[in-house]
């Protein structure tokens, strides 16, 4: 089910036959690069068990992480709303921002300028050569929609976003609403 063109700032739902794959398993990415080399997103609705002062000693906040996909685990990636703060930041689309100047960004979130509502932060990020994702999305990995809550999607997505995502769809779709995660433990 295409409902859009691939192009960054979509948003990619897991099909619900990706099953056994612990990274893309009910995710729902933002797509926040795509070009002809290849694609580049991150995972909206997966939290890890870190908050952000136990990666970074020195910024005192409980800013959640992100299971942002299966490459680069090691490296923290985040999205924003907010440039006119955070400078040489890298637009995707619809106001939502990639990356910037990360000691800027650790001083605004001590002093209390950055909030929950504005910051994302990722482990790692999803990523596909060229034409894979577009692969992936004929043969009905994925299913492609547009970003309907722009910059505000930094709050939406929660660990339910997948299940919202799949209720919205209907049809055929809400059969896995309520299905287990792992069909096989039914």
């Amino acid at each position: 089910m295409i409902s859009e063109k691939l192009k960054k700032g979509c948003l990619l739902i897991a099909e619900p036959s990706i099953i056994g794959d612990l990274s893309f398993n009910r995710s729902v990415i933002l797509l926040v690069d795509h070009n002809d080399e290849g694609s580049v997103g991150f995972i909206l609705n997966k939290p890890l068990k870190y908050k952000l002062r136990d990666l970074i000693p020195n910024i005192d906040s409980d800013f959640k992480i992100y299971n942002g996909g299966p490459v680069e685990q090691d490296n923290l990636y985040f999205i924003h709303n907010v440039p006119d703060l955070i400078p040489n930041s890298i637009e995707i689309s619809n106001g939502i921002f990639w990356g910037g100047d990360f000691e800027t960004t650790k001083e605004l979130i001590n002093n209390g300028k950055i909030k929950k509502k504005n910051i994302r932060f990722f482990l790692g990020y999803s990523g596909w050569s060229q034409d894979q994702l577009d692969n992936e999305i004929q043969a009905n990995s994925w299913i492609l929609l547009k970003n309907i809550y722009r910059d505000k999607i930094i709050g939406k997505a929660k660990s339910s976003f997948w299940k919202e995502k799949i209720i919205e769809l209907g049809g055929e779709y809400l059969i896995w609403s309520n299905a287990p995660e792992n069909p096989i433990l039914n």
